[in-house]
C-alpha cells in the first residue's frame, strides 16, 4: 500500500474524528456562553465544576482509549470474539470508575475549599455536580462505544452522535436555565440537568447502533453482557489505567500553567487563557488524526503487517506536521485579529490583554510542533498497546520538566509570560521526542517472526 492510499486512509478516518472532537468541545463551550448569560456567579461556579469533571471524564475515559486500540488489533487478527470481549469490559470498567467516583463529586465542595476556592461558589459547584455525575457513566459509555465504533472506521457514526448531542445540549440550556418555553429556571442546576440528559441521550443512540446495525450485529456484543470475563477486564484495565493517567498529566499541566499565570497578573491570566483558547482548538485536529493513527496501527498490529504499520506511521506523522505548520503561520500572520475575537474593544483592559495576547499566541506557534509531535505518538503507541512506558515518559516530561521549566523561567529568570510558555514547550518537546523514539524504535518494529 503506497504513502498516497495511506494518507487517503488516514485522512477519510480522521476528518469525522476532528469534527466529533471540535463538537465535543462546542458542548463546552455552549455550556460556558450560556451560563455567561445567566450570570456571573454561574458562570465561575461552572468553570469551575466543569474542571473537576473535566479531570474525572479524563481519567475514565483511558478505558474507551485501552478499547480502541485493542479492538483495532483484534479487527487486523480477525479476531471478532475478542473484540466483543474487550468492548464489554471496556464497558463494564467505564461503569465501575463512574460508581467509584461518586465521592468526589458528593464531596466536591469540600475538596474545592480545600484547593483555597470561594465557599460560596464551592458550593455551587458541588450542588452541580452532585446531578452531573449522574451524566459520568452515560459519558464514559458513549466514549468507550464511539472508540469501538471508531476501530471499526465508522468515525461519521460517531460525529452524528456528537453533533445531536450539542445541538440537544442548546435546546435543553435554554429551557432550565432561562426558564423559556415553560419550563422551570433553574440556572445552573438547570445546566447540570441538561448535561445529564445529553450523555443519556448519547449512550441510548450509541448502543443502538453499535447492537442493531444490521453489519455489527453478527458480533452480538450486549449478548450475556451480565457475565464478567476476567482475563479481558483486566487487560483492558492494566491498558485503560495508565491511559487515563498519562491524560490527566498533561491536563494538570496546563492548570498549573494557569493558576501560575494568575500569580503574574489578571491581563497576562486572561491572555494566556485566550492562547490556550485557541491552541486547544487547533489541537482537536491533531488528536483527531492521533485517534485515526490509533486504529490504523492497531489493524497493522493485529495483523502483523509490519511495513505497513511503518508506512502509515509516516503518513499520520506527515498530516499532523503539515497541519501544525500551516497553524504556526495563520498564528504568526494574524494574531491580533484571533486574540480579538475574544475581547471586547470598548473594554479599557482590552489593548493591554491584546499585546500581552499576541506575544503568547507567537509561543503558541512553535508550542504547535511540538504537540502534535507527542500526541502522536501517544496515539501510535497505544495502536500497539503500549501505554505503562508512556505514562512514565509524560509523568517525568511534563512534572519533572515542563512545570519546573516553567517557574524557573517565568519567576526565577524573570520571562514572565513568555517564559512560562516556553516551560511548556519544554515539557511537551521532551514528551514527543521520547514518545516517538520508542514507538520507532520498539519490538514491535521487527518482523513478527523476529519478537521474542
Amino acid at each position: 500500500m503506497p504513502l498516497s492510499a495511506h494518507l487517503r486512509a488516514v485522512l477519510v478516518l480522521g476528518l469525522p474524528l476532528i469534527g466529533s472532537n471540535v463538537a465535543q468541545m462546542a458542548l463546552h463551550v455552549t455550556d460556558t456562553v450560556m451560563l455567561g448569560w445567566y450570570g456571573v456567579n454561574e458562570l465561575a461556579a461552572g468553570v469551575l465544576a466543569a474542571g473537576m469533571f473535566f479531570l474525572m471524564f479524563l481519567l475514565g475515559t483511558g478505558f474507551a482509549f485501552a478499547v480502541m486500540g485493542r479492538v483495532s488489533a483484534a479487527l487486523g487478527a480477525g479476531d471478532d470474539t475478542q473484540m466483543r470481549r474487550d468492548t464489554r469490559m471496556g464497558l463494564w470498567l467505564s461503569m465501575i470508575f463512574a460508581l467509584l467516583a461518586f465521592p468526589v463529586f458528593w464531596f466536591s465542595g469540600a475538596i474545592l475549599r480545600l484547593l483555597g476556592q470561594d465557599p460560596a461558589l464551592s458550593a455551587m459547584a458541588e450542588a452541580y455536580l452532585r446531578v452531573a455525575w449522574l451524566g459520568l457513566g452515560p459519558a464514559l459509555v458513549i466514549a468507550t462505544l464511539k472508540s469501538y465504533l471508531a476501530a471499526q472506521e465508522r468515525a461519521q457514526v460517531v460525529l452524528w452522535i456528537t453533533l445531536v448531542g450539542v445541538a440537544l445540549n442548546v435546546v435543553l440550556n435554554w429551557a432550565l436555565i432561562f426558564g423559556n418555553w415553560g419550563a422551570p429556571e433553574l440556572g445552573l442546576q438547570g445546566a447540570a440537568i441538561a448535561s445529564v440528559v445529553v450523555a443519556l441521550t448519547g449512550a441510548i443512540m450509541a448502543a443502538l447502533y453499535a447492537g442493531l446495525a444490521p453489519d455489527l450485529r453478527h458480533v452480538g456484543l450486549f449478548q450475556r453482557f451480565w457475565r464478567p470475563d476476567w482475563e479481558a477486564f483486566w487487560s483492558v484495565a492494566r491498558m485503560g489505567v495508565p491511559i487515563g493517567l498519562t491524560s490527566v498529566f498533561e491536563a494538570t499541566m496546563f492548570q498549573a500553567s494557569a493558576i501560575m499565570m494568575g500569580w503574574i497578573g489578571v491581563r497576562e491570566l486572561a491572555a494566556h487563557g485566550i492562547a490556550l483558547e485557541l491552541a486547544s482548538i487547533t489541537f482537536m485536529v491533531h488528536m483527531g488524526l492521533s485517534h485515526a493513527a490509533t486504529v490504523r496501527t492497531g489493524r497493522a498490529h493485529g495483523a502483523g503487517l509490519v511495513e505497513h504499520m511503518r508506512t502509515g506511521a509516516v503518513a499520520a506523522h506527515m498530516l499532523s506536521f503539515c497541519f501544525g505548520v500551516l497553524t504556526v503561520a495563520i498564528f504568526l500572520l494574524f494574531p491580533e485579529q484571533l486574540v480579538g475575537l475574544f475581547l471586547d474593544a470598548s473594554d479599557a483592559e482590552a489593548p493591554a490583554i491584546l499585546l500581552v495576547g499576541v506575544g503568547l499566541l507567537a509561543m503558541a506557534a512553535l508550542f504547535q510542533i511540538f504537540d502534535s509531535l507527542q500526541v502522536m505518538a501517544i496515539g501510535l503507541l497505544r495502536g500497539v498497546q503500549d501505554t505503562r512506558v508512556p505514562m512514565w515518559i509524560t509523568l517525568t516530561a511534563y512534572w519533572a520538566l515542563g512545570v519546573p521549566a516553567s517557574y524557573l523561567l517565568a519567576f526565577v529568570f524573570g520571562w514572565g509570560p513568555k517564559g512560562l510558555w516556553l516551560g511548556l514547550m519544554v515539557g511537551l518537546a521532551a514528551a514527543g521526542g521520547a514518545l516517538a523514539w520508542r514507538f520507532w524504535t520498539g519490538p514491535w518494529m521487527r518482523p513478527v517472526a523476529a519478537r521474542p
